[in-house]
């Protein structure tokens, strides 16, 4: 589809947006002169406030002429006097791409490369360009698969894709305004009504009454109509330009492959939803593990750290690349699939191109990467967790994270336990019932599948070992670790793993502490139990009975 006619969708899918808003309002119009002819008095001015209340989201919306400039995403402005070597390759890219260098560079947060320009007059007049660059995706890709990636971005721009950008945002922007008036206004008026049934049902149970259940299923119903039918045109517009998006990505990636080589953009397609999937493992793995202990990784680690894991984890990320998804994100992505990407880049004659722009880390294009870390926490992250302390090293903050987790540990066992007893769920309360024979019968307790808990004698056991296992390791683990005896091997490459000083192993065999504490375990949770070799173990602050 060209220029003409997709400026012309554009402006049509925009003129509909104000055309389905006038004729809301001249049916709520028309319904109120039906009524109104048959109903006078009270009745008349309820059904005109309604009505009211009903019109004022649609008018708002109607009457933004413009959209919201919005504000910078979090991050760090990138000047050319800062990174020089940065700014001379997107300079390089944008004149190959044979389209305007941007104004500004921000370095973010997301696993993200964007170039982005506010154009005035619905597009007509080009306006200031940015282009936010995410540091994760600056660490995850060789520079090779950076000018691929920063190409795409600009190959939008010399297609034209983004001349009608502000006809398309401004459409999105003023339906999902209407949208999100209506749905605030039948929210506040569902919670009115529950807060006035809830009153009336408190003054019941006062006078000895009985007062019926709170019912706002019906509150808020011609709101919540009216927001499904501007949800309904939303929908429709992003549908009516799906196609001639996802034809514009497919160009912009011929586009990437003609000016940095087409091996380097298939594997910048590869690599991204790699990177991304393993940025999302890191943060929740490592760089905010101290968090629940106010505990931060060293300064610039927060985000350094990313490379060490990718570094570790070659093995994981080839899986990754070789695994593309074949679907897209949702069924209004304006993305194709990434494997269809790929293929249809791969099918392209070969011009050995592939290492264009050097085979180093793109944050080699960085005059000093660990700088850059350091100040992209201070815009990214909240004052409140800038504040926490800053651990040592990356063991200090797993060993402090472990700690607190194992102290307030409630696994199934845990549960079980307190029930059964009737007491709070210790090491000591789980070794006395285990010695009294009650193992199994605490067992029962645990949650199970339905086959598990039909099972019987040595069946039964099988099924429930495996859970009883992880909670009385938990429960060794939290009586070390509040001893100050234990100690976490923190890695990239793995899960983290507890080490045990050697002097607890009064019992090790060869293979050391650990292997006797696995051993331990195994005896107490023996068809015949045994706690002797666990007791020994932590002794002596849990003695064996008499």
């Amino acid at each position: 589809m060209g220029m003409t006619l997709r400026a012309l969708r554009a402006l049509i899918l925009l003129c509909g947006f104000y055309l389905l808003s006038v004729v809301l309002l001249a049916v709520l119009i028309g319904l109120d002169a039906l009524l109104l002819t048959e109903v006078h008095g009270l009745l008349a001015v309820k059904i005109v406030a309604v009505s009211a209340l009903l019109a004022v989201p649609l008018v708002r919306g109607m009457s933004m002429l413009r959209s919201p400039r919005g504000e910078d995403p979090p991050g760090i402005e990138a000047t050319e006097q800062d990174e020089p070597r940065l700014w001379a390759l997107v300079r390089e890219l944008a004149h190959a791409s044979g389209t305007r260098v941007p104004d500004r560079i921000l370095l973010t947060d997301d696993v993200n490369a964007a170039v982005s320009e506010r154009p005035r007059l619905l597009g007509l007049i080009p306006g200031p360009r940015r282009l936010d660059l995410g540091v994760p995706l600056l660490i995850g890709l060789t520079e090779a698969q950076l000018r691929a990636v920063l190409v795409h971005e600009y190959g939008h721009f010399a297609g034209g894709d983004t001349r009608l950008s502000a006809l398309v945002v401004r459409g999105r922007v003023q339906i999902g305004r209407v949208v999100e008036q209506f749905h605030a206004r039948a929210d506040s008026k569902v919670a009115a009504e529950r807060a006035r049934q809830e009153q009336a049902a408190a003054k019941r149970v006062a006078k000895g009454k009985k007062a019926g259940p709170v019912d706002t299923r019906g509150t808020g119903l011609l709101h919540r109509m009216l927001a499904a039918i501007f949800t309904w045109y939303g929908r429709l517009c992003l549908r009516a330009s799906q196609s001639t998006a996802r034809s514009q990505e497919f160009a912009a990636d011929l586009a990437a492959a003609r000016v940095a080589g087409r091996d380097a953009t298939a594997s910048a397609l590869r690599e991204i939803p790699a990177v991304a999937a393993s940025y999302e493992f890191y943060l929740d793995s490592y760089a905010t593990l101290g968090l629940p202990v106010r505990l931060l990784p060293p300064r610039g680690a927060f985000f350094g750290g990313f490379a060490e894991l990718l570094a570790a984890r070659a093995d994981n990320l080839a899986a990754l690349r070789a695994q593309l998804p074949s679907a897209p994100v949702s069924p209004d992505d304006s993305h194709p699939p990434i494997a269809e990407r790929v293929r249809r880049i791969e099918a392209l004659p070969a011009d050995g191109r592939g290492a264009a722009g050097g085979d180093g880390t793109s944050p080699a294009v960085l005059t000093d990467p660990a700088r850059t870390w350091a100040a992209l926490e201070d815009a990214v992250l909240r004052t409140e967790i800038l504040a926490f302390e800053r651990a040592a090293g990356w063991p200090e903050l797993l060993d402090a994270a472990m700690a607190d987790a194992l102290s307030s540990a409630h696994t199934p066992l845990h549960r079980a336990l307190a029930q059964y007893t009737g007491s709070p769920a210790t090491l000591p309360a789980l070794l006395d019932v285990i010695d009294d024979n009650r193992l199994w019968r605490l067992a029962e307790r645990l949650p199970m599948s339905e086959e598990a808990a039909a099972a019987k004698g040595r069946a039964f056991r099988a099924f429930v070992r495996p859970s009883l296992t992880d909670g009385l390791r938990t429960m060794v683990l939290a009586e070390f670790s509040a001893r100050s005896l234990l100690r976490w091997e923190f890695s990239w490459s793995r899960p983290a793993a507890a080490r045990l000083p050697g002097s607890l192993a009064a019992q090790a065999t060869g293979d050391g502490p650990e292997a006797a504490l696995d051993a331990a375990v195994a005896a107490a949770l023996a068809d015949h139990p045994d706690t002797g070799p666990l007791r020994a173990l932590i002794a002596p602050e849990l003695p064996a009975p008499a």
